[in-house]
């Protein structure tokens, strides 16, 4: 019953802990599951052998035993399901759990990505100078209303759960762009997330990994 995950070989986000393999290192950590990592070539994502698992050729993949998963929220969502530590017991603070993994990958994440492809894919187009304030508004309206929502509590809902887990890891993706910095609270909640051991633990063998890979 080994679990298998699949990680880029060489990660473009340079260690930072970014890449959708650390949503499930984070997931595995907190609810103390051992794992294996398969590190796949950006080559090898395009082959029909990964497609056979991520028909979209990307990262992540789960493989336990005869069940294959890809998307990396239902990964976390079947992880968070099957071991206790991730989502309350009781069935109404359950939903809510899954209503915010929901927000965080269908609502918060899309123009967060936006972003990123507008900076590093479409960056040399004449347009892009135009277009990236637009994104940045989108984006701080969604920022603005989490803001809000988050006000001084430490978690979404209560206690730590997947939606926490889930929402940390898409907000991260703009610790360098400095937005988060206009939402204290915001930037104090991500800061929870990355304190706590599971999350510690998940970033050192990432980051180790690319470490490797860059000195080979």
């Amino acid at each position: 019953m080994t679990i298998t995950i699949t990680a880029f070989e060489r990660s473009p986000d340079g260690g930072r802990g970014l890449a959708r393999d650390m949503r499930l290192r984070w997931a595995l950590e907190e609810v103390r599951q051992p794992y294996k990592v398969r590190l796949v070539s950006f080559q090898a994502m395009k082959e029909p052998a990964h497609r056979a698992l991520q028909p979209f050729g990307q990262i992540p993949t789960y493989e336990e035993d005869d069940l294959a998963l890809f998307e990396s929220g239902a990964i976390v969502l079947y992880i968070a399901d099957r071991h206790p530590g991730l989502l309350p017991i009781d069935a109404n603070a359950r939903a809510g759990a899954i209503m915010w993994m929901f927000a965080a990958v269908s609502t918060m994440e899309p123009p967060i990505a936006e972003r990123t492809v507008a900076r590093l894919v479409e960056r040399n187009e004449s347009w892009c100078e135009q277009r990236l304030p637009i994104v940045d508004e989108r984006i701080r309206q969604r920022l603005g209303e989490l803001s809000k929502r988050l006000g001084e509590a430490d978690w979404l809902d209560g206690q730590f759960s997947a939606g926490d887990l889930l929402m940390v890891s898409v907000l991260l993706r703009l610790k360098s762009a400095g937005l988060l910095d206009e939402y204290p609270n915001l930037s104090a909640y991500v800061a929870r997330g990355e304190a706590r051991p599971a999350y510690r633990r998940a970033f050192a063998a990432q980051l180790a990994a690319f470490i490797a890979a860059s000195a080979s």
